[in-house]
């Protein structure tokens, strides 16, 4: 197929990557000239302007928020009939429904398919994707979507799959949230943070988070950016914005969330979000 991946930065050039080592023919559109550089050196053609879209069978969609989404939309004034577009960004179900009901009155089908796993996963092919739609929506994009990793059905409605990653970011936010309380009490204790998560993660109380982030929160301010703090303030504030929308109390995501905007508002926003582990110093 011929595929345009729009936004090419930590986890979007990885997952673009993937689509064009499985045969497909790849156009990025990427704003950062840095990330068209990127993307270049790994062998991905790729341009500054969104029409470089126009002509592709399927357009995956990895922006950062919900206003991201709403202003790409905006600009798209001219789309191939007929042409999927697959929003795998984490944007929330109302996001992703007001734009596909924008992008279907322009002929264009859309499948829902927000990501897990993280620049990982993502560079191994092997995401975990909640994908949600019309299946004969879903069944034309599968090709690509299992290039990227792991296809769940998750509904039969777009937004669906958003709700899902909903839930799955409130995990995601507390999780990491708990690690680096959890080595920073180590520290207290006058124990070293290291042996303690060699000790630890294996067990009970671990977490994929606590093995993922764990080691990058005792490297240092200066670690590996994979996911930017900005990130899960974004994420965790859209996860206790739909929680307020239907009444559900989420008090250790509102914990989270306030711990990821301290983090931010210390000039940390743009660093790893490991560096959450700050805020307890």
């Amino acid at each position: 197929m011929n595929v345009a991946f729009i936004g090419l930065g930590a986890i979007g050039l990885p997952m673009a990557r993937q689509i064009h080592q499985a045969g497909h023919a790849v156009i990025g559109v990427e704003l950062s000239e840095a990330g068209r550089a990127a993307a270049h050196a790994a062998g991905i053609e790729a341009s500054g302007d969104w029409r470089a879209a126009i002509d592709a069978d399927v357009v995956v969609v990895m922006v950062a928020t919900p206003a991201q989404l709403d202003a790409l939309v905006s600009q798209c004034s001219e789309l191939k009939p007929g042409q999927h577009w697959v929003i795998m960004s984490t944007v929330g179900p109302a996001s992703v429904r007001e734009q596909s009901i924008r992008l279907e009155a322009k002929g264009v089908q859309v499948v829902d398919a927000p990501v897990t796993g993280g620049v990982a996963r993502a560079e191994t092919g092997s995401l975990l994707i909640f994908a949600s739609g019309a299946q004969t929506a879903i069944d034309h994009v599968e090709p690509v979507l299992r290039a990227m990793g792991n296809v769940r059905a998750a509904g039969a409605s777009v937004g669906d799959g958003q709700a899902i990653k909903v839930v799955n970011q409130h995990l995601c936010s507390v999780h990491l949230v708990a690690a680096a309380e959890a080595l920073s009490l180590a520290r207290s204790l006058g124990l070293d943070p290291a042996h303690v998560l060699d000790l630890v993660q294996g067990g009970a109380g671990g977490s994929w988070m606590l093995s993922d982030r764990g080691p990058r929160m005792l490297e240092g301010t200066d670690t590996r950016v994979t996911s930017m703090v900005d990130i899960f303030v974004k994420d965790s504030g859209l996860v206790a914005s739909e929680a307020r929308a239907c009444d559900a109390p989420v008090p250790l995501l509102d914990i989270a969330h306030e711990r990821f905007s301290t983090a931010s508002q210390s000039g940390l926003g743009r660093r790893d979000d490991s560096r959450v582990i700050e805020t307890w110093r």
